[in-house]
This record gives C-alpha cells, structure tokens and sequence, in this order.
C-alpha cells in the first residue's frame, strides 16, 4: 500500500484550514486518513504550523511519501533536518548525542528568524495603520501689481 503525507482541507470557502495527514494514495483528497501529524494554517502571517515531529518521522522512516507542500512544511519545521541527522548517526559519523546538538542549534537559530520576521511584519502593519496628519503646504500670495495703462501712469506724477 501507498501512504502518502498530505494535506486534507478543511474550512469554509476562502478561508482554508488543513491537517497534514497520513493516509492511502488512493483515498479521496478529503476522504479516510491512517493518522493526523498536524494542522497548517496558511491565512496567518507567518502561517500558523502545529506538527508531531516524531509522528511525522516515524512516518517518513516507515517509507511514506510526502506532498511538495507536506515537504516544504517538514523542511521548514526540521523534521527532514532531523532525519537527515539521525541518518548520520546510523551510518556511524557521529553519534546521537552530537545530532541533537545540531539540531537544537539549529532550531534555536530558526525560531530567532521566525520571531525577527514576524515582529517586522507587525511593525510595518503598525505603521500602515497609523494616523499620519496630512498637512497642505500652503505657498503665500504674491501680490501682483498690474501695470496700469499709460494714460494713468502719466496722469500721476503730473500731479505730484
């Protein structure tokens, strides 16, 4: 039997919600599951991803087969990191306790990235949503003189 990692949708209509679920190729998109690794909400900003690292690893050890999206997700989460490690341990290169090492490492360094980005995002929706006064740029009035006709002109200094 074919299993697959992927994503089942769930939500009202534009406003999606996914597990991340284990099931048979063959089942329906929406259909029956064998297990549920997690959610993946992708409205929020960043988008909102609850995952069972060692549900999600069990199942790619076990052979099953991941979505693109499913993988992105487990990329981005580490568990393919993890993997990739824990590989390392069972060919001898280094041993468990350096793996998780590098791992937690590695978490701690994404999590710094996650926080910066989100915290940047806030602050620039802060400051589109901030009331800026928008004040007229007033120039000052020339006065314009408007040349006189002739007759006029002439007319005054004869009489000073």
């Amino acid at each position: 039997m074919a299993v697959k990692m992927r994503l089942q949708r769930h939500g009202s209509k534009k406003r999606p919600f996914y597990f991340i679920v284990v099931a048979d190729a063959r089942a329906p998109r929406d259909g029956k599951f064998i297990q549920k690794v997690g959610t993946y909400n992708p409205l929020t900003v960043p988008a909102t991803i609850q995952l069972d690292r060692q549900k999600a690893l069990e199942w790619l050890n076990k052979g099953a087969q991941p979505t693109d999206t499913v993988r992105r997700i487990l990329s981005f989460k580490g568990v393919l990191y993890l993997k990739h490690l824990l590989r390392g341990v069972n060919l001898g290169l280094f041993d468990q306790a350096a793996a998780m090492t590098k791992f937690q490492a590695w978490h701690e360094e994404h999590e710094a990235n996650i926080t910066r980005r989100s915290s940047e995002h806030r602050n620039t929706q802060r400051a589109k949503k901030a009331y800026v006064p928008v004040v007229k740029k007033v120039e000052p009035k020339q006065e314009e003189v408007a040349p006189e006709s002739a007759s006029d002109a002439a007319a005054e200094p004869a009489e000073a």
